[in-house]
């Protein structure tokens, strides 16, 4: 029977396992220890919101030192349930998103993202969360940043030649047939409707619509506007003539809105997955939302999204449609290496209290924010310290909607429904990776980083001076991260046998795949 025709009663006092509190004050129990109550209930909404660059001390129900006001973030906290150990698959955007639309860690298959004019990363075989929701009926709909690849060489006409050097080498405007559907995109992979500008950052830049590019761009790319922080990042390419980059993320949250209010109307079901543009770079927050923190235009970039994300909040409010929905909120992976300059002008920890940041195989690069609100089944106001990774999601979702998982589907996918209703985590192990042969494995409270460093990008020898890193020359590292989140006491030479331990558990789970508890 579908979990969703399930109701479990919520009770402190009958919770089992470890890792979950619960903050502020719970009226009672509806039924008593262990008890059950069949409902006739609809198959839920799901919504998955997904930020970019996003770090876990940016909200500010997760930092108290935070300089960023996240009230609409915070809402969902309050409704639903907080994660604290939460992580993504990669410790960049691509694999990320790969692994959470698959339930597959993205090292089985790439490590990298997809590049300008990349082609997709999906095989035609490998099953998606949209595609398994689509089978239970449900309408689908990608609004935002793909970066999952196209099959741009479609609508290349022949013998047009690349223009510029080096890393400015591109396609011209006119090296594509604009005319024509693009293959081997969203609606390729599950689902029914797509818009968005792909990769904010990347060209095209224009707007995308299903499979067809909206308005030909013609121009060179030209930063529209220059960020106030940060690099603008932008790749070469053409635009649309007037392109403005600030519009991006005011403009999808218009059209998420739409989305909502259309589907509404209709009888079924349906899956929202938004993927942000924001806040990656570039940092480009509206006028509107210009010093309106204490964080620089990071901050104010940041509060702006939060306030987009209280847009689709009101939608679903207005619709009746809150109390049926499951709703996922999550980030990709850790904030940009802007993020250090941001601590000495603002004194504000975009990774909170955790060592690294995107890239990084640190615990910053990818333990990441994770908020989950389903009204009658996650008790409001928890705080859960179970283990969990975005990989879970397809199975739990799964579960959640009565469908089944087919073998060599989601390999790497636990069902983690147990967790939703309070109760210990089906994970009890998960693999960080972001490039090759640089792989982390954390079981229990101990974490084995298998490579020189946890680092990619270089850390400013002010920041290791300020928070006490010291230089260590080890071939690898072990922390306790119970006694020390922030990694910073290399423990391998205490405990040699239980950083083998690890290791061996690491190549095992690399050769022979994740044992995935079948329900």
């Amino acid at each position: 029977m579908p979990l969703s025709l399930l109701h479990r009663s919520f009770c402190p006092a009958n919770r089992v396992g470890a890792g979950i509190r619960f903050v502020g004050f719970v009226v009672g129990c509806l039924f008593g220890a262990g008890s059950f109550q069949a409902v006739a209930e609809p198959l839920p909404n799901i919504v998955i919101v997904y930020a970019d660059d996003m770090g876990y001390g940016d909200l500010a129900v997760q930092n108290a030192d935070s300089k960023i006001p996240t009230p609409n973030l915070d809402r969902l906290a309050s409704e639903g349930m907080r994660f604290t150990d939460a992580h993504s698959s990669s410790g960049i955007c691509t694999p990320s998103r790969y692994a959470l639309l698959t339930g597959r860690y993205h090292w089985r298959k790439f490590h990298g993202i997809v590049n300008s004019w990349g082609e997709s990363v999906f095989d035609p075989q490998r099953t998606t969360l949209p595609e398994m929701l689509k089978s239970r009926g449900y309408a689908t709909a990608c609004i935002g940043k793909w970066h999952l690849g196209w099959d741009w060489a479609a609508l290349r006409k022949p013998d047009v030649q690349m223009i510029g050097m080096g890393r400015k080498r591109t396609w011209p405007a006119d090296a594509y047939d604009w005319s024509q559907p693009i293959p081997d995109g969203p609606l390729a992979h599950g689902f029914d409707h797509y818009f968005g500008d792909d990769v904010p950052n990347f060209p095209p830049y224009a707007w995308i619509k299903d499979d067809r590019v909206v308005q030909p761009p013609t121009v060179p790319y030209v930063p529209n506007p220059e960020p106030d922080e940060g690099s603008a990042e932008g790749r070469p390419g053409p635009m649309v003539d007037g392109w403005r980059q600030d519009d991006v993320m005011p403009t999808l949250t218009e059209h998420v809105v739409q989305w909502v209010d259309q589907t509404a109307k209709d009888d079924r079901p349906f899956f929202l997955y938004w993927p942000w543009t924001s806040p990656h770079a570039p940092i480009i927050p509206t006028e509107a939302w210009k010093g309106k923190t204490n964080a620089g235009p990071y901050g104010d970039f940041m509060a702006q999204s939060d306030h987009h994300l209280g847009q689709l909040l009101n939608a679903l409010d207005q619709h009746g449609l809150t109390e049926n929905t499951l709703l996922v909120f999550s980030a990709d992976n850790g904030p940009e290496k802007y993020a250090y300059e941001r601590i000495r002008n603002h004194d504000h920890r975009s990774a909170g209290p955790l060592r690294g940041l995107k890239r990084d195989i640190w615990e910053g690069g990818h333990r990441v924010p994770m908020l989950i609100r389903w009204p009658g089944h996650v008790q409001p106001g928890t705080v859960n310290d179970g283990l969990i990774s975005q990989v879970d999601l397809f199975a739990t979702v799964a579960a959640i909607v009565g469908a089944e998982v087919a073998d060599g589907t989601a390999e790497d996918s636990h069902d983690q429904t147990a967790m939703l209703r309070g109760e210990a985590s089906a994970r009890e192990s998960v693999v960080h990776n972001t490039y090759e042969n640089k792989f982390a494995f954390r079981e229990g409270d101990w974490v084995l980083v298998d490579a020189k460093t946890g680092n990619h990008s270089a850390v400013p020898a002010w920041f290791d001076e300020a928070f006490g890193y010291a230089k260590d020359d080890s071939s690898a590292a072990l922390y306790r991260l119970s006694d020390d989140l922030s990694q910073h006491d290399n423990l391998i030479d205490r405990y040699p046998d239980k950083a083998d331990d690890l290791r061996a558990k690491l190549n095992r789970t690399r050769t022979h795949g994740e044992v995935r508890p079948l329900k």
